[in-house]
C-alpha cells in the first residue's frame, strides 16, 4: 500500500525578496557585531532574528511582537530556505523579541549599527552625500502618561494640546529621502536644541563633514549656526524675524532698489524656455561668536527673495478681499425690506 504524503502550503508573499535584499544590505552581520548578546545564548542569532521580524513589520504591517510566532509558524519552511541558520518557531517568540527591542535600545549600540548600516548603503549604491535635510514631527495620541515616557503633555502643533505627544527630529539625505538619523524624544521638548545632535549624528554615521544642513527657521538659532560654521559644515535656513527684522529687510531692499541691484533667478520652463521665477538681493555678513571656548568668524550669505509666482497669488487675493468689502459696503447702501439704510442711521 503506497505511504500517504503530506503536502502542506505556506505563503510567501513578498518574504523571500524582503530578506534577499536585507542580506544584501548586510543588515544582519552588522547586528550581531554591533548588539551585545550573552555567550550563552542559543539559537537563530540575533541578526537574523531581527531581520525576519522587519520582514514581518514589513509584508503585515503589523509590529506586535505576539504576532510574529504564529506568522512564522505558517512559513517556517519559506523562512528556513532563505536563512542560513536553522530558524525554530521557538526563536521568535515575543520573549527573543524583546530581547532586539532591550538591545537596539541602548543609544550607544544603536547610533553605531546606525552608522555603519548608512556607510555600508552609501558604499554600495554608490550615493553621494553632499546635503542632508532636517526637520521635526510629532504624533499625539490617547496614551498613558508616565513620569519617564517618551508621551507628556505640552505645546502642540497641530492644537490638541489635551493629547500627550512624541517628538521625532529625522536627517534624510535631499533629494534621495534616505534616513541616515533618527532621534525620538518627548514632546514638550522644543526643537533648537535637537539640530545639532541630529546634524553630528550624521556627520559621525557618514564619517566625513562639510555637508550641507537644510532645515526650517527653527534650524536657525544663533548658536546653532556658529556650531555648524565652527564644525566645517554649511547651513540653508531662512531667518527669522527675530534675526532679520523687518526694519532691516526695508533696509537691505531700499539699497538694492536704488543700486538696481536687484537679480533674476531663472530656470527653464515647459516648453524650455527660461521664465523668472524670483528676484532678490544677495550679500554678506561678518558674524562671531565663541564656540567651546574658541572665537569663532565666519561669513555668511544672505538671500533675500521675492518669489513672482507667490506675489501674484498674494495680490489676487487681496484683489479678492477688496471686491468682496467693496460688495459688502455697498450692499450697506442698498434699501431692502426690514433693512435700515445707511443714510437714515446716519440720519438718526
Amino acid at each position: 500500500m503506497d505511504e500517504i504524503k503530506t503536502i502542506e502550503t505556506e505563503r510567501v508573499d513578498d518574504i523571500p525578496l524582503l530578506l534577499a535584499q536585507m542580506e544584501r544590505m548586510g543588515l544582519p552581520g552588522l547586528v550581531d557585531a554591533h548588539l551585545r548578546v550573552h555567550g550563552k545564548r542559543q539559537g537563530v542569532s540575533v541578526g537574523w532574528v531581527t531581520a525576519i521580524w522587519l520582514a514581518h513589520i514589513l509584508s503585515e504591517a503589523d509590529h506586535r511582537l505576539n504576532q510574529v510566532e504564529t506568522w512564522a509558524a505558517q512559513r517556517l519552511e519559506t523562512l528556513r530556505a532563505c536563512v542560513p541558520e536553522a530558524v525554530t518557531v521557538k526563536d521568535l517568540r515575543d520573549d527573543r523579541l524583546a530581547d532586539v527591542v532591550r538591545l537596539l535600545s541602548a543609544d550607544e549600540s544603536w547610533q553605531a549599527l546606525e552608522g555603519a548600516l548608512n556607510r555600508d548603503l552609501l558604499r554600495v549604491y554608490d550615493l553621494r552625500a553632499r546635503r542632508v535635510h532636517v526637520d521635526s514631527t510629532s504624533a499625539s495620541g490617547y496614551w498613558h502618561v508616565t513620569e519617564d515616557g517618551l508621551f507628556q503633555f505640552g505645546h502642540s502643533q497641530d492644537g490638541r494640546d489635551d493629547q500627550p505627544q512624541v517628538k521625532v527630529m529625522l536627517a534624510v539625505l535631499d533629494p534621495l529621502g534616505l534616513a541616515v538619523a533618527t532621534d525620538v524624544v518627548s514632546g514638550p521638548r522644543a526643537d533648537d536644541p535637537l539640530y545639532l545632535p541630529s546634524i553630528r549624528c550624521v556627520r559621525q554615521s557618514l564619517d566625513h563633514s562639510g555637508l550641507l544642513s537644510v532645515g526650517d527657521c527653527k534650524m536657525a538659532a544663533f548658536e546653532t549656526r556658529a556650531a555648524l560654521a565652527h564644525e566645517g559644515d554649511g547651513y540653508l535656513c531662512p531667518l527669522s524675524a527675530l534675526q532679520m527684522p523687518p526694519e532691516v529687510v526695508r533696509r537691505h531692499l531700499d539699497t538694492a532698489l536704488r543700486a538696481g541691484a536687484l537679480q533674476a533667478v531663472e530656470r527653464p520652463g515647459l516648453d524650455g524656455r527660461l521664465e523668472v521665477i524670483a528676484e532678490g538681493v544677495e550679500w554678506t555678513e561678518r558674524l562671531e561668536a565663541v564656540v567651546e571656548g574658541q572665537l569663532v568668524v565666519w561669513q555668511e550669505r544672505r538671500m533675500l527673495v521675492r518669489s513672482i509666482a507667490q506675489a501674484r497669488a498674494a495680490e489676487a487675493a487681496l484683489r479678492t478681499r477688496l471686491a468682496e468689502a467693496q460688495a459688502a459696503l455697498t450692499s450697506l447702501a442698498t434699501p431692502g425690506r426690514g433693512k435700515t439704510s445707511l443714510h437714515d442711521s446716519r440720519g438718526a
